[in-house]
């Protein structure tokens, strides 16, 4: 008896120890799968289709980079050796968006394509658009192209034969491109605003009105890593939908992975409609960081800054840069909107005579509202001001006793103005059949009448929505717009320019509900010149046109100052 007493409290132990053994286990059998789980969630899958997309600050020109500079290849007798040369990997193709005449193929090459060999150097060693042909084809023989234009991560190609499968030529790419988005159905970009910790997504496909907000409860935003697997994405609540632009909140643990620094890389952000027949966007879009303004109230960096999308306009930029200069403006952000003109070459000489400007390569085809929207946030955490005019506009003081400075800051300290409007005027042909060599010196006939007018606003006072019409944005709530008298202010509009300047906007317009030139619809619109229809056929009288008031009032400025002798 006294041995059994004995024994009794060893099997009490025994039994406490194996049950502590087995909640031990499930404990980290649990903890194992929970923690691979979430490993796999945060970035141990690899993308299997869209695997990048492009930094919006390799998109600008920088100060310590010549882009125009050839690579040569280190061993010419060997063409294939550039590939096997770690610092210039093959060019892989991460997406392919195909727009109406063209196909926009979106690289990982994180350098300016434009160091690729020179044709004139190195034809053999250029880079080419490479169609090759459905095996169920007669034809054999791959077709070449050269690209439209290069520029940091970039590719715009021609549109190739029906049916045709495209390629960049060997040896820049050893890689298949995959099958092209269309750019109407596409979230095509994002950003990140870490001051509510929201994420904007810019997207075509669910065809917003205008200038409306839309019902935020129909939407939803996705992220992920790998969209081919629904189970991996993350769902989050939209905020507000608006236009182009998709406001979301940002999932709790992709927050955690940015504030950590470790969101690497970056995760797709789409959107998808929500109840039956729920539909998700295709996506190329990377959230990019918004620069967040110190807590500590301090004085922006810039006073004003402008904002303008651009098409194949590089030979105007000079004069309009320079001139804006003498008035006060001290920075300029460019929105290329595939440009086939050497802009690159242009912007490089202005940066390199100390213009603080910055070119952006923004390829998405009407989309100006959004491409404001989007520089408007980008100019916010620099500039007080930022205006919103196109490169045939040019701000214009009257009254001499004005300027720029003195009126901006008659308003930068009152909260409740978020806007100034000016008035444009729109200048003719002025009698000329010839462009002038500079705008401001060669068109002197005007339209009596203002049409429109363009806004300077304050990027901190935008309606979170960020909804715009081109000519103006939306404030937040209690603050409100002023309007400049033409004696104080106005915009010079070169509008109606000789022909042969005028007719390239029959080519496309870039503003998403605006109808281009060509369309049969809205052609009593102020958009249209009047009397023109819809056909780029140049009217007899054209030269004498839009000529109601001889206005020489900037271009004595111009001179009295000798700003282009």
């Amino acid at each position: 008896m006294k041995e059994k007493r004995r024994r009794a409290p060893v099997q009490k132990g025994t039994r406490l120890s194996l049950f502590a053994v087995f909640f031990a286990l499930i404990f980290f059998a649990l903890f194992v799968t929970v923690g691979f789980s979430t490993f796999r969630l945060f970035g141990v899958f690899q993308p299997v289709l869209l695997p990048g997309w492009p930094s919006s600050t390799l998109n600008s020109l920088s100060s310590d980079s010549d882009p125009f500079l050839s690579r040569q290849n280190p061993n010419p007798k060997n063409p294939s050796s550039q590939t096997q040369n770690p610092k210039n990997p093959p060019i892989r193709v991460d997406h392919a968006v195909l727009f109406p005449d063209q196909i926009l193929l979106v690289t990982n090459h994180h350098h300016s394509l434009l160091s690729i060999p020179n044709p004139y150097q190195n034809p053999n060693q250029t880079l080419k658009c490479q169609y090759t042909p459905p095996s169920d084809s007669s034809l054999s023989s791959k077709l070449d192209l050269p690209p439209l234009s290069l520029s940091p991560s970039l590719i715009r190609c021609p549109i190739g034969p029906q049916g045709f499968s495209l390629s960049l030529s060997a040896p820049f790419s050893l890689h298949p491109t995959t099958k092209p988005y269309n750019w109407d159905h596409l979230a095509y970009t994002a950003l990140f605003e870490p001051r509510d910790n929201s994420t904007l997504v810019f997207a075509k496909g669910f065809n917003l009105r205008s200038a409306r907000l839309s019902e935020p409860s129909r939407y939803e935003c996705l992220f992920g890593w790998d969209f081919s697997n629904p189970k991996y994405l993350l769902s989050a609540p939209v905020i507000s939908a608006a236009q182009e632009i998709i406001r979301c909140k940002t999932p709790l643990t992709i927050l955690t992975r940015y504030f950590n620094k470790t969101l690497n890389p970056k995760p797709l952000v789409s959107v998808r409609t929500r109840g039956r027949g729920s539909n998700t966007l295709p996506s190329i879009a990377r959230p990019e960081t918004l620069t967040l303004k110190p807590f500590k109230k301090k004085k922006k960096k810039h006073l004003m800054c402008v904002c303008t999308m651009v098409r194949n306009q590089a030979r105007f930029l000079d004069e309009w840069i320079k001139y804006h200069s003498q008035i006060g403006i001290q920075r300029w952000f460019i929105y290329d909107n595939n440009s086939e003109d050497q802009i690159e070459e242009t912007i490089n000489s202005l940066f390199h005579q100390n213009y603080q400007i910055t070119l952006h390569q923004w390829p998405w085809v009407k989309t100006q509202e959004a491409g404001f929207a989007h520089c408007a946030l980008r100019s916010r955490s620099e500039c007080e001001w930022t205006g919103f005019i196109d490169v045939d506009e040019f701000l214009y003081f009257p009254n001499e006793t004005l300027t720029l400075k003195t009126l901006l800051k008659n308003y930068t300290n009152k909260p409740w103005i978020g806007e100034l409007r000016t008035s444009c005027h729109s200048f003719g042909p002025s009698h000329l059949k010839t462009a002038p060599k500079l705008v401001t010196l060669g068109y002197m006939c005007r339209v009596l009448a203002p049409e429109r007018h363009k806004s300077i606003i304050k990027p901190e006072l935008l309606n979170p929505s960020l909804i715009n019409v081109v000519h103006h944005f939306h404030l937040k709530d209690g603050v409100r717009y002023v309007n400049v008298g033409q004696g104080s202010m106005v915009i010079n509009h070169y509008k109606y320019q000789v022909w042969e300047v005028f007719k390239e906007k029959f080519y496309r317009r870039v503003a998403t509900y605006v109808a281009d030139w060509k369309d049969e619809e809205n052609v009593g619109s102020k958009d249209r010149a009047p009397g023109l229809g819809t056909k780029p056929i140049e009217p007899i009288d054209w030269p004498s046109r839009f000529c109601e008031v001889n206005d020489t009032g900037l271009r004595d400025w111009v001179l009295m100052r000798g700003l282009w002798i």
